[in-house]
């Protein structure tokens, strides 16, 4: 198909090929209608795991690879002779086009795309996302780059660089130096600057009033007051648990560093609550379970805690409140309140979230409520509007009198 007359918006991929978990080294590959592992996909993930990759990165990338196969197929050009104008109209097609879905919306069709009144957060659409896209563009570069330098790919990277037509790239780079960066992919999507979501205390309340189980409370209420992401609080064990020091032990979801994070006593008296209720209290065995039915028809059995169980409790609490809380809402709920109290240094904060750099910390979480920053500005405009109604009178020089000034340029008696 000529790359100058593809109609974007009718294309569809076909379901060729599926991400499933590998055998040997790689996690996750990339497997044909046949059940046969894609092998330039396939080689190049087996460099990605050995630079220490963890496997949701590799799952990730395997399936924006797919994704970018099953597009080739489409427009019937080879992997290794794509050019520029594959990947413009690639990125052309993810902006205009719907994500596939297993199964259609049913609660969520009327929501999906509106934002939550209560909230003010928007419902996720159908639409692939900025961060999606610049996501893909930058696993597609990889790609490519690692071929370019085993030899064996093209000689021209199809996922090109934006060039400035002003000036030379790196013309007043030092040699000696390395280079920092290459720059921007020039089919990036701008992506709009996402503020922090801080709930109120009064949703707070709502929210965790409306939990079913202590084993909720324990981990709502641990996740809002140390900022662990939930992968990393499911991911606690019984032996992470330092009760003398109310401390809890996580594994950083980007460097893995385990790292102690402090926790408020309301949280560990619902998590004692919650272990006295019977769930298995092996110190190596995961702190959170959940009762599930094994095999259809096993009877009910306790099973580590996951991620999409942990999604359910959401979803419950949401129905019952009309919102649309998540648990990422609590990790910026909690940085926010830390951020704003003059105990804690940015420093500190920094700490606490994990973040590798400290501008991080402060571009994500120093910022200021549109709300109090609209409150401080009336504040002011009636202020200012005051002082005009009632001026004050101008300080009279050292060593001269008020009165006698008064008398001499006609003002009257002071």
């Amino acid at each position: 198909m000529d790359a100058t007359s593809r109609d974007i918006q009718l294309i569809r991929l076909p379901r060729w090929g599926r991400v499933a978990v590998g055998a040997g080294a790689v996690p996750w590959l990339v497997f044909d209608e046949e059940g046969r592992a894609v092998e330039p996909i396939r080689r190049f993930l087996i460099d990605f795991v050995a630079r220490d990759n963890r496997p949701g990165s590799v799952r990730s990338y395997a399936f924006d690879l797919l994704r970018w196969w099953r597009w080739l197929r489409v427009v019937q050009v080879e992997w290794d002779r794509a050019t520029s104008a594959e990947v413009r109209d690639f990125v052309l097609w993810l902006r205009v086009t719907t994500k596939p879905r297993s199964s259609a919306r049913t609660h969520s069709a009327a929501t999906a795309g509106t934002t939550n009144t209560i909230t003010k957060k928007p419902y996720l659409d159908d639409l692939y996302k900025p961060r999606t896209i610049r996501h893909s563009n930058a696993v597609l570069r990889s790609f490519y780059e690692f071929w370019i330098e085993s030899g064996s790919g093209p000689l021209v990277n199809p996922v090109p660089l934006a060039r400035s037509a002003r000036r030379r790239p790196h013309a007043h780079h030092n040699p000696l130096d390395p280079y920092g960066g290459e720059g921007r992919l020039r089919y990036n999507p701008k992506v709009p600057r996402r503020r922090p979501r801080q709930m109120p205390d009064e949703r707070w309340n709502e929210l965790f009033a409306a939990l079913r189980s202590n084993r909720d409370r324990a981990i709502l209420a641990l996740g809002i007051s140390n900022a662990a992401r939930a992968s990393e609080l499911l991911g606690v064990r019984g032996v992470d648990v330092d009760w003398g020091d109310q401390l809890i032990r996580v594994e950083r979801k980007g460097s893995q560093a385990e790292q102690w994070l402090p926790s408020s006593p309301e949280s560990f008296i619902w998590l004692r609550l919650y272990q006295s209720e019977g769930p298995p209290l092996d110190p190596q065995a995961p702190l959170w379970w959940t009762l599930r039915r094994r095999d259809h028809g096993a009877g009910l059995a306790y099973q580590p805690m996951n991620y999409e169980a942990l999604r359910a409790v959401f979803r419950r609490t949401n129905a019952l409140l009309g919102t649309n809380w998540s648990m990422h809402d609590l990790r910026h709920t909690a940085a926010l309140r830390m951020s704003r109290d003059k105990r804690l240094s940015l420093r500190d904060v920094q700490t606490i979230l994990g973040h590798a750099n400290l501008s991080t910390t402060a571009d994500v979480y120093l910022v200021e409520e549109e709300e109090q920053v609209i409150a401080r500005v009336q504040e002011y405009l009636a202020d200012r509007e005051e002082r005009a109604k009632h001026p004050v009178p101008t300080a009279v020089a050292t060593g001269y009198e008020a009165s006698d000034l008064a008398v001499l340029f006609g003002g009257g008696q002071a």
